[in-house]
């Protein structure tokens, strides 16, 4: 046993801590520059390599892309996106080892004005981001997200699914694309022609966009109440909009950027918001929910740590652009909790983003038909065309259970007004529409109809094609019903959602009124 007078004639031994690796674990040679994890430490050379080959092998691994098709890139400015634009530009340059064979072009979503910024502060953006356009020599176009509120209700349809690629395999339609066609290899003649080509082809700024949109656009956002809502709605208008690009100029193909780190919080994030039964189309490689485009994410292999090192080291230009959880508390919304939660844990558990990546990747959803027929195609939400969760057959389902427990106590709240009582089991009851107008919607200064969550201003909503007495909320999905509730009527008023009538219907609910006094 120790001690007190005990001495120690020796001193302690000093036991230090086992270091990493001090050379490449690829080259064995060069010393390390980066360390991914403990392990994997690798030279500046050899780390460029590995990234770049990664990149190549998740586009050769799922052969979705095929030669010459049109591929529109949505950057946004940020590490991910702008690496994703770097890689693209390597692969098509004329030293590329495996070149890149599909035709590229890239779009850019200016959202200051859900954000509530300045004219001003939005043109520098802009000027910013077509500045780093002009350098890749792709076209581009930038479009305002205030354009959402002109798009047709089309493209709130499933559009039929793209022609079939021929029967042959994968790489005889490669060998068939280069014996044919040689301008995947882009050489300074021809990235001098696509640069003038981008600039007749770019959209016009927000400053020439119509201020009567912008507020409508601000109004929007205004009349939801939580920031959670406010950040699902945002990225459901600007999916929209990015496949009506897409449509209107000819791509087949639309890349994103969203990295491990990013699906790892919306995978947990969509959970917690009810979005289960879409995880596998909202996190997976390829989604083709929407019929003729199919958005890919060939970055899904990528931590936010191995983009930051890529981009530091090889000098990739990013634009900082604010969004909705700038400078907000980590309590302020769903998806800000969650991105929180995952990152401190990973910095304690490095393998926490790529466990919850991986479980993912198991994931898979029935997911209906594109060659369906049209009763069929009304079984996909009508805001994030997904399959819908919604429709259980079940009586003893949690849903049911839910909207049970939501009717009786909207029951208990409507006290004497049974007239103006409708519960959420149902949905509220949305009046047919006549050619042109949205099916509901915020008003414009004035009168006058415009953006509404399931429909566009200058098109028939999807709806109404639907039997009159079907339900709104009978078209979403379990999410998107969250959503919407959450939206409320800009000047007071109870109701989550306003409607637009005609002016009949308000003639015959003034009479009702003037009778029941």
């Amino acid at each position: 046993m120790c001690q007190v007078d005990e001495e120690y004639s020796g001193q302690l031994e000093h036991r230090e801590l086992p270091s990493g690796s001090k050379n490449c674990v690829k080259c064995k040679e060069a010393p390390a520059a980066v360390v991914i994890k403990p392990g994997d430490a690798f030279c500046r050379g050899c780390f460029k390599d590995y990234f770049i080959h990664k990149f190549r092998a998740m586009l050769g691994k799922n052969r979705i892309i095929f030669p010459g098709e049109k591929v529109l890139l949505a950057v946004s400015g940020g590490p991910s996106s702008s690496a994703m634009l770097n890689q693209v530009q390597e692969g098509l340059s004329q030293n590329a080892h495996k070149k890149l064979r599909f035709i590229p072009g890239i779009v850019y979503i200016d959202e200051g004005a859900a954000l509530g910024q300045s004219m001003e502060k939005r043109q520098k953006t802009v000027a910013e981001m077509k500045s780093l356009f002009k350098t890749t020599g792709f076209p581009y176009y930038i479009t305002a997200l205030e354009q959402v509120l002109n798009l047709p209700s089309s493209v709130l349809e499933p559009a039929s699914s793209a022609p079939e690629w021929p029967m042959d395999s994968y790489k005889a339609s490669v060998d068939r694309f280069i014996q044919t066609d040689h301008s995947h290899c882009l050489s300074p003649e021809k990235q001098a022609d696509l640069s003038d080509l981008s600039i007749q082809e770019d959209c016009p700024a927000p400053l020439l966009t119509d201020e009567s949109n912008t507020q409508l656009l601000q109004k929007l956002f205004c009349s939801v109440k939580t920031l959670t809502a406010k950040e699902d709605l945002l990225h459901t208008i600007r999916q929209h909009l990015l496949v009506h690009t897409a449509r209107t100029e000819g791509y087949s193909k639309l890349m994103f950027g969203e990295n491990c780190t990013r699906l790892a919080v919306k995978l947990l994030a969509s959970m917690s918001l009810g979005r289960g039964a879409q995880l596998a189309v909202d996190t997976g490689f390829a989604d083709p929910r929407y019929g003729d485009i199919i958005t890919v994410r060939p970055m899904r292999d990528y931590s936010a740590k191995e983009i930051s090192f890529y981009n530091h080291m090889c000098n990739v230009p990013c634009v900082f652009i604010p969004t909705l959880e700038t400078k907000t508390t980590e309590k302020a919304s769903i998806q800000r909790l969650t991105e929180s939660f995952v990152i401190k844990l990973q910095a304690d558990f490095p393998s926490t983003v790529s466990t919850i990546y991986r479980t993912s990747e198991k994931l898979q959803t029935a997911y209906p038909s594109q060659n369906a027929s049209t009763t069929d195609s009304w079984d996909k939400c009508l805001l994030c065309m997904c399959a819908l969760d919604t429709t259980v057959a079940e009586e003893a389902s949690a849903f049911q259970a839910t909207l049970i427990s939501e009717q009786l106590s909207l029951r208990g709240n409507s006290g004497a007004s049974n007239t103006r009582t409708r519960t959420r089991t149902q949905g509220p009851t949305a009046a047919p529409a006549p050619p042109g107008q949205c099916c509901f919607s915020v008003e414009k200064e004035g009168g006058g109809e415009g953006f509404g969550v399931t429909g566009y201003e200058g098109g028939s909503s999807s709806s109404a094609k639907a039997p009159e007495t079907m339900e709104l909320e009978n078209l979403l999905c379990y999410s998107c019903r969250l959503t919407i509730k959450d939206m409320v009527v800009v000047g007071g008023g109870s109701p989550s959602v306003h409607y637009v009538r005609s002016p009949e219907e308000e003639e015959e609910e003034v009479s009702v009124e003037r009778e029941d006094r």
